[in-house]
């Protein structure tokens, strides 16, 4: 990360200058060391000065005082109060403010806002006093108002432009942050989406194979191969109940999706909200697949959501049913008697994401007006 804020031309070509470096970006400790030596060559400009203005310094012994001043930025990072102390150390000596104008902008930059106006008072009150007690800088300000005038917004520009620049740092970290959340989200999606496919056609595949070979068994009873086809058979169906308790146990854990027994909460949220729920759910449902029940929630919690936005005090009944070849998921609520006084916040697309969600799994969904109320339907095969 550089050390000045993206907004400024500075800051860009500062960062053109990191690209061309190394096609990407300049190595951290290679711009560790770059910001002092950029100060050192601004304060080397003063040497003539202070050399001049202090006796008890030369040219070279005035160079070493500065170089140290400026190797303090060194330690900006992490302790970005000791080159401040050290900028204060130089103004009250030497009057020298290239290095206060680093420190500041460093304070802002990594310790915020709240910081850099301590400092920048603390600066201003301290030269100052100086001024008070040495009439400091003589040549450049006669009077006190010509003073501040130069001492305040030099102090100021520098925390401001340190504080902008630790703000961009916490909105590019916000956004790596952001975009490492949707890629680990995105390969969630994805390993969900492998786990389902491997457990609606692998998992089918198998049941077929163990119902096929418990007919050959039945035909072959008294036989040779009986044994062979009873062994085909439980085969089969151990194997699919590995795959439900490995990949489609692991797809759940990973998407976090609750299923039937959630749905309870569900509804005692909705009726928080104002919308009465009835549940009439199979028992057998409990023991759909996790991708089942996922889908049955998320189906559910989409619906009581647009009843709660679209039909707000209607009462709302959820009927889920289960044979041995479908799964039917029901969801009514009447309609609004009036039309409300705002419009509710809706991106559209919550029907369309529940249809795509049933049709992956090999199901049909319809959504609409009926018989004077709203009604959601939704059928797919029960699996196991």
């Amino acid at each position: 990360m550089h050390d000045m804020p993206t907004a400024s031309p500075v800051s860009r070509a500062w960062a053109a200058g990191r690209r061309w470096l190394d096609g990407r970006t300049v190595h951290r400790h290679t711009l560790d060391l770059l910001v002092p030596l950029i100060c050192f060559g601004l304060m080397l400009l003063d040497v003539p000065g202070v050399a001049e203005a202090n006796e008890s310094l030369n040219r070279f012994s005035a160079t070493a005082v500065l170089a140290v001043g400026a190797g303090s930025l060194l330690l900006r990072r992490r302790f970005p109060w000791i080159p401040y102390v050290v900028a204060l150390a130089l103004l009250g000596w030497l009057h020298e403010l290239t290095l206060m104008q680093f420190a500041l902008y460093k304070i802002g930059r990594y310790r915020g806002r709240a910081a850099a106006t301590m400092a920048t008072l603390g600066y201003v009150v301290f030269a100052y006093a100086l001024y008070l007690h040495e009439r400091w800088p003589e040549k450049q300000a006669d009077t006190l108002l010509e003073f501040l005038s130069l001492v305040v917004p030099i102090g100021v520009l520098a925390a401001g432009v340190g504080v902008a620049a630790n703000r961009q740092d916490l909105v590019r970290e916000l956004e790596v942050q952001k975009g490492r959340a949707a890629a680990l989200h995105a390969v969630q999606q994805e390993r969900l989406s492998v786990a389902r496919d491997v457990h609606d056609f692998v998992g089918r595949e198998l049941t077929l194979l163990a119902v096929r070979a418990e007919v050959l068994a039945v035909r072959a009873r008294g036989e040779a191969h009986q044994k062979d086809f009873d062994e085909l058979s439980d085969t089969a169906r151990k194997a699919h109940r590995i795959l439900n308790e490995i990949i489609v146990q692991r797809a759940r854990e990973e998407n976090a999706t609750p299923g039937i027994a959630a749905l309870a909460e569900l509804a005692t949220e909705g009726e928080r909200a104002g919308s009465p729920v009835v549940l009439d759910i199979d028992p057998r449902a409990a023991a759909l697949s996790p991708l089942r029940q996922a889908a049955v929630y998320r189906v559910v919690q989409e619906c009581l959501t647009n009843a709660v936005k679209h039909a707000p005090g209607e009462a709302v009944r959820v009927r889920i049913e289960l044979d041995e070849v479908y799964l039917r998921i029901e969801v009514t609520n009447g309609l609004p008697r009036s039309l409300p006084t705002k419009e509710p916040v809706s991106a559209g697309t919550g029907t369309f994401s529940m249809g795509e969600r049933i049709l992956s799994m090999g199901g049909t969904l319809e959504a609409g007006r009926r018989d004077g109320e709203y009604r959601v339907s939704a059928v797919l095969p029960a699996g196991v």
